[in-house]
């Protein structure tokens, strides 16, 4: 990959991947609600998420996906669902009504919950799929393709990382405030749970959007 190449990757990289989305939101959501270390653990889990895909992606099997409307149609809803089941389980968290006080998941749950908001996200699959073969070797054979694949994904991966651990920082600072401010908790976890089924009804309403992160 020359330099003009290399520079338009990252480039793109960093438009597509920065763009806001269920990944961003959940990883800013998390900072705001719960401070800079909830924001990392939830950066570190949609890039696991984003592993999964990469190796997906290189191996091949996420044509499968893009093949099947059906199959792609129903991964879609199950995010869906799960994004709004996190709405409604924030809506029904004990309330503590004490200056700052906030319903707090163990790092645990966040990390497995960033887990599935990527993984239930197939336009990330697709992400993978269509973006990465635009950069690869024209012509590659089979193993040298799944290689740059995978070194083109890694490299993704890296950059989103970056731009993730951005947003965490960055709703931590806004959150401290947030955080600060005399409301109580259960008013907080409405303004959080509905921006989850917002995205919820997002991601039904544009299961064919370009987006994807």
């Amino acid at each position: 990959m020359g330099i003009g190449q290399a520079l338009g990757f990252v480039a793109a990289t960093v438009v597509l991947v920065g763009m806001p989305g269920p990944n961003n939101i959940y990883i800013s959501l998390r900072s705001l609600a719960q401070g800079r270390r909830a924001g990392v653990v939830s950066a570190l889990a949609i890039e696991t998420g984003s592993l999964v895909y990469v190796v997906v992606a290189a191996l091949g099997l996420v044509a499968l996906v893009r093949a099947s409307p059906t199959l792609f149609t129903a991964i879609t809803v199950a995010g869906a669902l799960y994004l709004a089941f996190l709405g409604i389980k924030l809506l029904r968290a004990p309330v503590t009504d004490g200056p700052g006080a906030i319903h707090v998941a163990p790092l645990g749950r966040v990390y497995r919950e960033g887990v599935l908001v990527n993984l239930l996200n197939p336009k990330a699959a697709l992400f993978f799929l269509a973006f990465l073969p635009q950069f690869t070797t024209r012509d590659a054979g089979p193993d040298r393709l799944r290689t740059e694949m995978l070194c083109l994904g890694l490299a993704v991966m890296l950059i989103g990382l970056t731009l993730d651990l951005c947003y965490a920082l960055g709703a931590d600072a806004l959150g401290r405030r947030f955080r600060s401010l005399r409301t109580t908790s259960r008013s907080r976890n409405r303004i959080v749970a509905l921006v989850y089924l917002g995205l919820a009804i997002f991601a039904l309403v544009t299961a064919v959007s370009p987006s994807f992160h």
